[in-house]
């Protein structure tokens, strides 16, 4: 599975794009948003990529972020929702304001998007309004190893329970760590949770 490329960007065009890398060229199917995030022709590039595969078609699709990739995966993974589709999608709203809309559960938002129907709109917000309730959690935290609270306590937990300790005992450790530091990060956790456990 091709998961990433970076090469020289041969040519673009609003719904795809052509680059070289090692003198292969391969075409990558985009959205707008990654467009217009794109540089000038001849110039190199990255782009992050999902690889559609059917029995009688091979796809790859390019994302100038993660996030914008991540969301893609998910929405394929809507009834109703194909790559086509999924891509149209991203076209028509940037990608933090996808998951605002899908966490809040803003249906006149997303009927709004050019392709999207009520129907359409209420499976998305149905099967995807708690993913994006996650994503937007974790996005708040840029740049650090932080965690929503629920998978901090989950992790931190686990940790523990591989280190020998009983699951009641590490799970009333990290909740009393927690609860005192809601933003303390995963190692401080951990370390925090151990001491808790050791004097206690």
């Amino acid at each position: 599975m091709i998961a990433l490329i970076r090469g020289h960007l041969i040519q673009k065009n609003p719904g795809y794009v052509l680059v070289e890398t090692n003198g292969i060229g391969y075409q990558l199917f985009v959205s707008l948003t990654t467009f217009y995030d794109l540089p000038e022709s001849e110039q190199n590039v990255v782009l992050h990529a999902h690889t559609h595969v059917r029995e009688d078609l091979l796809q790859l699709y390019g994302f100038s972020t993660l996030l914008e990739k991540e969301l893609f995966q998910i929405l394929i993974g809507v009834s109703g929702i194909g790559p086509k589709l999924a891509l149209n999608i991203l076209s028509g709203i940037t990608p933090p304001e996808l998951v605002h809309s899908l966490g809040s559960g803003d249906m006149a938002r997303l009927i709004s998007i050019p392709g999207v129907g009520r129907k359409t709109a209420e499976r998305m917000i149905l099967d995807l309004r708690e993913k994006a309730q996650k994503i937007q959690t974790r996005e708040a935290f840029p740049g650090t190893d932080r965690r929503p609270p629920d998978k901090m306590a989950e992790d931190v937990v686990s940790a523990l329970v591989n280190l020998g300790y009983k699951k009641g005992q590490a799970e009333k450790a990290v909740e009393s760590i927690l609860r005192q530091t809601p933003e303390i990060t995963l190692e401080k956790a951990l370390k925090a949770s151990l001491r808790v456990l050791c004097t206690g």
